[in-house]
């Protein structure tokens, strides 16, 4: 009886909790499914701004685009003019007259070294065959050259045999006429540009690389400037980079007009029409600084023969001016030959005399060419370059 008591409770819970199951079951079945939730938007931060614009903005009054008031016409337009630029004033040189006078100290400061040994050794007691040779090297060492040179050491030795008595006022007096007789008083050393009534006058300046060429071609315009002459310039130097803008510089300077053409062109042709620039502007003067062409490139020679033969057409030149620097010596007497060979030299520009020059080149360049040096540069100043005067020249070799 226990046994089936036990197994109708056991049924009754079984039933209960089937059905507790099965209610649930469908309670859930019949909810609705919850509403999704609205997510949080969170604002960006606001920019920064600055001034006016970080106040908080306030209710203005707006008006219409036909309440505004518009200004009648056009608002004027303001045109700005171009600065002026002032011409550079024109500078007046220094008189020419006596101007290698005034730069004798200057000169004298590196020559006087050939004067004064040369002076040591003649007051020797006794002047044997070891000093005539010591006064030869000294002589030598100056860039006189051999054959000056012994016609030189011949005469003092002579000379000196004959006197018999030195004293140093006559050994300089003796010095001083020997060198003058080497260095020559009778050449002929104006530079030729008087203007004729059919052309002007007409110089070509040539010379090799770094010789200070386009320089002297400036200070020359500026000594002629200073004689009272009007001075066109022909930048005939194509091919070196600001050649043309430096020696316009320079005429700027002293009111002298240059002629030009683009870098890179034919310099004959600018040659030519600087020529006929200075006739047509009644000129006095033309000088054409030709490109420093080395002396050993033969092309490049030839090309300076024509820009001679281009000038011609117009008229004879007056002056072909050979510009060397007294610094290289015995080489610029090799350089001095080549230019001699096409174009007919008839003066020599020696520039850097007041440097580590010896003045036996001036000697040396007249033997060698048979023409006079005419104009010499002793400095960087604009107005260094003066007519070569053999006195005040020797006076300055051997000092007071």
């Amino acid at each position: 009886m226990e046994i089936v008591i036990l197994a109708v409770v056991i049924a009754v819970v079984v039933i209960g909790a089937l059905g507790g199951l099965l209610i649930g079951s469908r309670r859930r079945k019949s909810l609705p499914p919850a509403p999704p939730k609205t997510p949080d938007i969170t604002a960006p931060p606001a920019e920064p701004h600055v001034g006016e614009e970080a106040e908080t903005p306030r209710d203005e009054e707006r008006r219409t685009i036909e309440e505004v008031d518009l200004p009648g016409g056009s608002a004027p337009v303001v045109v700005e003019e171009p600065p002026t630029v002032e011409a550079p004033p024109i500078e007046i040189p220094e008189p020419t007259a006596g101007r290698l006078v005034r730069l004798r100290a200057r000169l004298s400061r590196s020559q006087n070294a050939l004067g004064k040994g040369l002076l040591t050794l003649l007051s020797r007691e006794h002047l044997d065959d070891e000093t005539w040779e010591e006064i030869e090297d000294t002589l030598l060492t100056a860039d006189v050259g051999v054959q000056p040179t012994q016609e030189l050491v011949e005469r003092l030795r002579e000379r000196v045999k004959v006197l018999g008595t030195r004293t140093p006022t006559e050994l300089r007096g003796l010095l001083r006429e020997e060198l003058l007789t080497l260095v020559g008083t009778d050449m002929d050393r104006v530079v030729r540009t008087e203007p004729e009534s059919t052309k002007p006058g007409i110089v070509m300046v040539v010379g090799v690389n770094g010789t200070g060429k386009t320089t002297t071609t400036g200070k020359l315009a500026r000594v002629l400037v200073a004689d009272g002459r009007t001075v066109v310039l022909g930048a005939a130097d194509t091919f070196r980079a600001a050649a043309a803008d430096q020696l316009q510089t320079w005429g700027e300077r002293v009111g002298a007009y240059t002629v030009r053409g683009p870098e890179g062109g034919d310099p004959a042709s600018v040659a030519f029409d600087a020529v006929k620039e200075c006739k047509e502007m009644g000129y006095d003067v033309v000088l054409i600084d030709t490109a420093g062409r080395l002396h050993t490139k033969t092309g490049l020679m030839d090309e300076l023969g024509k820009v001679k033969r281009v000038v011609e057409k117009h008229a004879p030149l007056d002056e072909v001016l050979l510009v060397l620097d007294a610094t290289t010596g015995q080489n610029g007497l090799v350089q001095a030959r080549v230019f001699a060979e096409v174009v007919d030299i008839t003066g020599i520009v020696l520039t850097k005399l007041d440097g580590t020059a010896k003045g036996g080149i001036v000697v040396a360049v007249q033997r060698e060419l048979g023409v006079p040096v005419k104009l010499v540069g002793l400095g960087e100043g604009a107005d260094d370059l003066a007519p070569f005067e053999p006195e005040a020249f020797v006076d300055a070799l051997i000092g007071d």
